[in-house]
């Protein structure tokens, strides 16, 4: 899923940036805290796909004396840093701001380009327009490379089993941004329709309402992967199937298994086997075993086995 990862992320990206510039000169004309805060929103979601860039990047360097079980795990680390950026340069900022805006409220003000004054009004409008358009694009390419990764199972429960958090961050990040703009749009035009500038504030504490929750739920979602989550239930069912089929083989003690990254899954397997073995057969069967799980599932890199009685084991 690397590619589709990438192809969103730097969908998102280009989507964001775009979208943040346009939103700049909209609140810098027209003076809107909900335009700003949609702005810097824009903005910080630019620099969060840079960020998970740069966690792939790096975890894909090679396995070294001081990282013996490589650098998987840093996509999930600047996730984490992605949904802080999230939480404070996105969030927080928009609900100071839509504080302010309504303790010190100002209507929209015109726009002169040139020579000719536009309505502020229209010009958000035509903003949040654009950036409906494009962020719904960005979310359509996030959501076909999700739809790809989930299968059969339901969106929540993918997202909450995926370990591909660069996937599901832009997903997640798009809808929320596209929820977002829905609200500055109804801010924008309640606050002209009712001549209540207020109104603009309110949008923008709403705005910020959604990012901070969102930020939350990926804050969740990217502990689990950085504290060592197993792999999928279905995965760890297929390996101790795979097991239990070997000759030899007289109990499964322990399966246990942890992500390293989105695509590298370590498997430590506790076994009990037959007593009448003779040490040549153990180390063969331990070499077959090895090639059927990463056979099976390319995603397991190190498989470690280990032979003790049950009830040692117990």
């Amino acid at each position: 899923m690397a590619h589709e990862s990438n192809g969103a992320i730097y969908t998102a990206a280009g989507a964001n940036l775009a979208i943040a510039a346009a939103k700049f000169v909209g609140a810098f004309f027209t003076g809107s805290s909900a335009m700003l805060a949609e702005g810097v929103h824009s903005l910080v979601d630019t620099a969060n796909q840079i960020l998970l860039l740069v966690g792939l990047s790096r975890a894909k360097k090679p396995a070294d004396a001081r990282f013996p079980f490589g650098y998987g795990r840093e996509v999930y680390f600047y996730a984490f840093i992605v949904a802080l950026f999230i939480f404070l340069g996105g969030g927080a900022f928009a609900v100071y701001e839509g504080i302010h805006k309504i303790h010190y409220p100002e209507a929209s003000a015109d726009a002169v380009i040139f020579g000719r004054t536009i309505p502020g009004f229209w010009v958000n409008l035509s903003i949040l327009g654009f950036a409906v358009l494009a962020e719904g694009y960005s979310c359509a390419v996030a959501l076909k490379a999700f739809w790809a990764e989930k299968g059969d199972r339901e969106a929540i429960t993918a997202i909450r089993r995926s370990k591909d958090p660069a996937l599901f961050t832009v997903l997640i990040e798009d809808v929320a941004a596209l929820l977002g703009l829905m609200v500055a749009l109804a801010g924008v035009i309640l606050a002209e329709w009712l001549q209540m500038p207020s109104l603009d504030g309110w949008s923008s504490i709403g705005i910020g309402a959604i990012l901070i929750g969102m930020a939350l739920f990926l804050m969740i979602e990217t502990h689990g992967l950085l504290v060592g989550e197993a792999a999928a239930p279905e995965t760890v069912a297929v390996i101790e199937e795979t097991v239990r089929t070997e000759p030899g083989v007289r109990h499964v003690n322990a399966v246990l298994t942890q992500h390293l990254g989105p695509s590298d899954i370590l498997v430590n397997v506790s076994l009990d086997m037959e007593d009448d073995l003779k040490a040549g057969e153990v180390e063969a069967m331990v070499g077959r075993l090895d090639a059927r799980l990463k056979a099976r599932n390319p995603a397991v890199k190190r498989v470690f086995i280990e032979i003790q009685a049950k009830e040692s084991a117990a």
